[in-house]
């Protein structure tokens, strides 16, 4: 997409866009695995991160050995983050501000690989839920990120081409989802989970914190 002017819509990521999250699902997660006798691994977090909850219950059932259903592990994991969150998700500063600032340009969605009780819980306690016109789980769709199809199905729910819109991601995966999808992509590095150089490349932009993202930002 070459004219910013273009952009009719923006898709933001949630988890490491707009709540510092992705430390708490390893955590939880981790801890679960620990405690029911599975075998928890250096790659197990990054093998996860950008899978759906179908997709990463199935992960830690075959691969690490947690005993239980797909079904039964997420929902142990849902609620203890469901817990963890309480009514305080950890919001990145300058997410809620940069939100609005898109908000009041074009339309939003949300491309998730939270479940979806996650995402309405972050969604509230920010005040943010009337600025996102659809929200998308993963788990709603055939395959999560690195695969288009959260992303693809954002737009769809917009009513707008994907390559008509743009994408706000933070890791490898989100990256690759949402240029996969053809959306332009401003990528604003996870901290914790920095993306590789490869996915780094295949952004549009990028960008130090979202405390930073403006309109501009997508007329590349």
């Amino acid at each position: 997409m070459g004219d910013g002017a273009a952009t009719e819509a923006v898709v933001f990521d949630l988890d490491g866009v707009l709540v510092d999250s992705e430390q708490v699902w390893d955590e939880v997660r981790e801890a679960y695995v620990r405690e029911t006798g599975g075998t928890y691994t250096d790659r197990s977090a990054r093998d996860m991160m950008g899978m759906s909850s179908p997709e990463w219950s199935a992960y830690m059932a075959e691969e690490l050995h947690v005993p239980g259903t797909p079904d039964e592990i997420n929902a142990a994991i849902v609620e203890r983050m469901l817990a963890r969150y309480g009514e305080a998700p950890p919001l990145i500063p300058g997410a809620v501000a940069a939100v609005r600032r898109i908000a009041a340009w074009v339309p939003l969605a949300i491309a998730s690989s939270s479940n979806r009780e996650l995402i309405e819980v972050v969604l509230r306690v920010s005040g943010l839920a009337g600025d996102f016109a659809a929200t998308v789980s993963s788990e709603e769709v055939p395959r999560g990120k690195p695969s288009p199809d959260v992303y693809l199905e954002a737009a769809r729910r917009l009513r707008v081409d994907a390559e008509r819109c743009g994408a706000v991601e933070d890791s490898h995966n989100g990256i690759r989802s949402a240029k996969a999808a053809g959306m332009l992509v401003v990528a604003v590095p996870n901290p914790h989970y920095p993306p590789d150089d490869e996915a780094v490349e295949l952004a549009d932009v990028v960008v130090a914190s979202i405390g930073e993202l403006q309109v501009e930002h997508f007329a590349v």
